[in-house]
């Protein structure tokens, strides 16, 4: 049997990691300033997820939730009280898109209501609403396209109400920081305009965390820089450090009913342990002020090499965008300078490094990449 070709691979096979580094079965080592993804949030191997997810395992790996597992409560305390939600609920499922997935079926439970706004350049996952709402159409199936959505410009207020004022739009999906779109940020008055507009026109308003949140912008979730609380905020990535794991975070006004939702694997005894072993580490680490400090010395210092079209983000969030491709440099980067990043389109480099980056790693990346723009 032969692997489904859908991915294009870098000739490197990474074997180990520790902190913000990695390291390839030839013994390289390299700077991850990429975090697989944005996933690698408390930093690759931490002894304390280590112990936690072994220690799990020897109990207990899995059972259904046909029975109680004290532990999702545990992590259910533990989120509530990091990212300030402590009245909400939660959900737990297994990714990204599953969480996305479940917010938009729980938005049309509630209101009756069956369209979606979503934004231009939007990622939300590639399964079947979740699909639907991310503006790619390369990657939307004919059979995806039932659901209609609207995509919409961002930090378009007047747009927004426009399509809202129809009366039928269900909810409104926002990254709290486009990330695959190239690190866009919304405008703080923005996401105020949209949490109203919501509320005025009883449409959900669902703030998708998934890349953004857990830290990496420097508040515990991007959108609290704009003082708002959103209806529902779907989580995963760094949720679980590399385990697989999504939540959905679920305001007061949805009230449950047996069978609404279901997953078979979701909030299972390895992936609870994981996650209460990040929250644990975030705080007793700091690592979401850690993230504020650095990504702002980044920023700064970015700011201030020539050549740069534009520096976007927040915290350990940060876009580079160039006036040309920018895949030779992000090759260059990798193979002659050891240092793993992402990209986001053909111009833009993306920097979604571990939490834990410290200031001599940030230091070192810095050196590193000089050192390509001047080559």
């Amino acid at each position: 049997m032969q692997l489904f070709d859908v991915y294009p691979l870098f000739n490197i096979e990474i074997v180990k990691g520790k902190g913000c580094h990695v390291w390839d079965k030839e013994g390289n080592e390299y700077l991850d300033l990429y975090g697989g993804h944005a996933v690698i949030s408390v930093g690759h191997s931490h002894p304390v997820y280590v112990k936690a997810i072994t220690e799990q395992v020897n109990r207990l790996g899995f059972y259904s939730n046909s029975v109680i597992n004290s532990l999702q409560q545990e992590l259910a305390d533990k989120l509530g009280k990091a990212s300030g939600y402590d009245d909400y609920s939660l959900f737990l499922i297994n990714s990204g898109a599953e969480a996305n997935e479940n917010a938009l079926k729980l938005a049309s439970f509630h209101n009756g209501k069956k369209r979606v706004i979503a934004f231009k350049h939007s990622f939300h996952g590639r399964t079947s609403a979740a699909v639907r709402v991310t503006d790619n159409p390369k990657i939307i199936a004919p059979i995806n396209e039932g659901l209609e959505v609207c995509y919409l410009p961002l930090n378009d207020a007047n747009a927004v109400e426009i399509e809202l004022k129809k009366g039928d739009v269900s909810s409104v999906i926002i990254e709290g920081i486009q990330g695959v779109g190239g690190i866009q940020v919304p405008k703080d008055q923005f996401m105020r305009d949209l949490r109203s507009l919501c509320t005025k026109y009883d449409a959900c308003l669902i703030i998708d965390e998934i890349q953004s949140g857990y830290g990496r912008s420097g508040k515990f979730f991007a959108h609290q820089y704009a003082d708002i609380r959103a209806d529902l905020i779907t989580v995963a990535k760094g949720i679980g450090n590399g385990f697989p794991m999504g939540g959905l975070i679920i305001s007061p006004m949805f009230k449950p009913v047996y069978g609404m939702l279901g997953t078979t694997f979701g909030g299972n005894h390895l992936a609870c342990a994981a996650a209460m072993a990040v929250l644990d580490i975030m705080n007793q680490e700091h690592l979401i002020d850690n993230a504020a400090k650095i990504g702002n010395y980044l920023l700064e210092q970015l700011h201030t090499i020539p050549g740069i079209k534009e520096v976007r983000g927040r915290g350990l969030m940060i876009g580079i965008e160039f006036e040309d491709s920018i895949k030779e440099m992000r090759n260059k980067l990798l193979f002659e300078e050891k240092v793993f990043t992402g990209i986001a389109g053909t111009n833009t480099i993306r920097l979604l490094p571990p939490l834990c980056l410290s200031s001599n790693e940030a230091k070192d990346f810095l050196i590193r990449f000089k050192k390509v723009l001047k080559a």
